[in-house]
């Protein structure tokens, strides 16, 4: 499993389809902590407006992502083509892979040949009402949400974290390396000479791109996987050696510190509250 896909397993994309039409007016969308939007707009021309960023006037079909919920705020004057969605990856924002996307993604879709396939599907099954469309719609547009995180890294659009990470042919080999073995004792030497740089060079060189320490990330990293590990109901004696514990206390004293609840705790929250929508 390649280090992207790794991510994606654990905050995975999800996608849910509100609107696909023409615009002719104003439409605002608030902010959230539990997801995002996602806008492609086809043909036309779109005023885009949102909190600290520059406003736009797009002209050329694009694709438009607030991966963390921005209050936003579209015109236009004569109608533009639009598909609109509410995206989510994993179950809040708070997450390294919306922390290491732009707040305001705009993409001109003629920059980007390798998302024309699955656009061409989507604005096809948008614009051909049939059986099962809506879900058709949301698993194309799942896919879409990769391809833009594929695309994110070949053009260095991200602005750090993991993904900066990732980018780095050295770091990259490390961080694969912690998320493939979450359960090997690493330490910050054996991280430096995996990827041949000095221990002291290589823990300035991770938190100088991905804005933490190796073992701050391995730690996140682990206590990620331990979460969705409990939440398949493996008991947590299997869970801490698999994610690099060596007893359940050693784990739920990590667990405590980094969530503010024991396993346990935390996990009878997860089941009493579900899990909150897309819309």
């Amino acid at each position: 499993m390649d280090s992207l896909s790794a991510l994606l397993h654990q905050y995975a994309p999800r996608a849910q389809i509100f609107y696909a039409g023409s615009l002719c007016g104003r439409a605002d969308y608030e902010g959230s902590d539990a997801g995002g939007h996602l806008h492609l707009l086809r043909a036309g021309t779109l005023r885009l407006r949102s909190d600290g960023e520059v406003p736009l006037i797009l002209v050329e079909p694009s694709l438009i992502l607030f991966p963390g919920g921005s209050s936003h705020r579209m015109q236009s004057r004569l109608d533009c083509d639009l598909v609109c969605a509410n995206v989510r990856f994993g179950r809040t924002n708070a997450n390294p892979l919306v922390a290491a996307l732009p707040r305001r993604l705009v993409i001109p879709l003629a920059s980007a040949p390798g998302l024309a396939p699955v656009l061409e599907l989507l604005f096809q099954e948008a614009s051909q009402p049939g059986y099962g469309q809506s879900q058709a719609l949301d698993r194309l547009l799942d896919l879409l949400l990769i391809l833009v995180l594929r695309h994110v890294l070949d053009a260095g659009l991200y602005r750090g974290g993991v993904l900066a990470g990732l980018a780095d042919v050295r770091l990259g080999k490390a961080i694969i390396a912690m998320q493939q073995q979450p359960e090997h004792p690493w330490t910050l030497q054996g991280l430096a000479a995996l990827v041949g740089m000095s221990r002291a060079r290589f823990a300035a060189h991770f938190h100088q791109v991905i804005g933490k320490t190796p073992l701050v990330y391995l730690t996140e990293w682990r206590l990620a996987l331990a979460q969705q590990r409990l939440l398949t109901g493996e008991p947590l004696k299997l869970v801490a050696p698999g994610v690099g514990y060596g007893s359940t206390a050693t784990l739920t004293r990590a667990f405590a510190k980094q969530c503010g609840l024991t396993p346990s705790q935390w996990l009878h929250q997860q089941k009493t509250a579900a899990e909150p929508p897309l819309d």
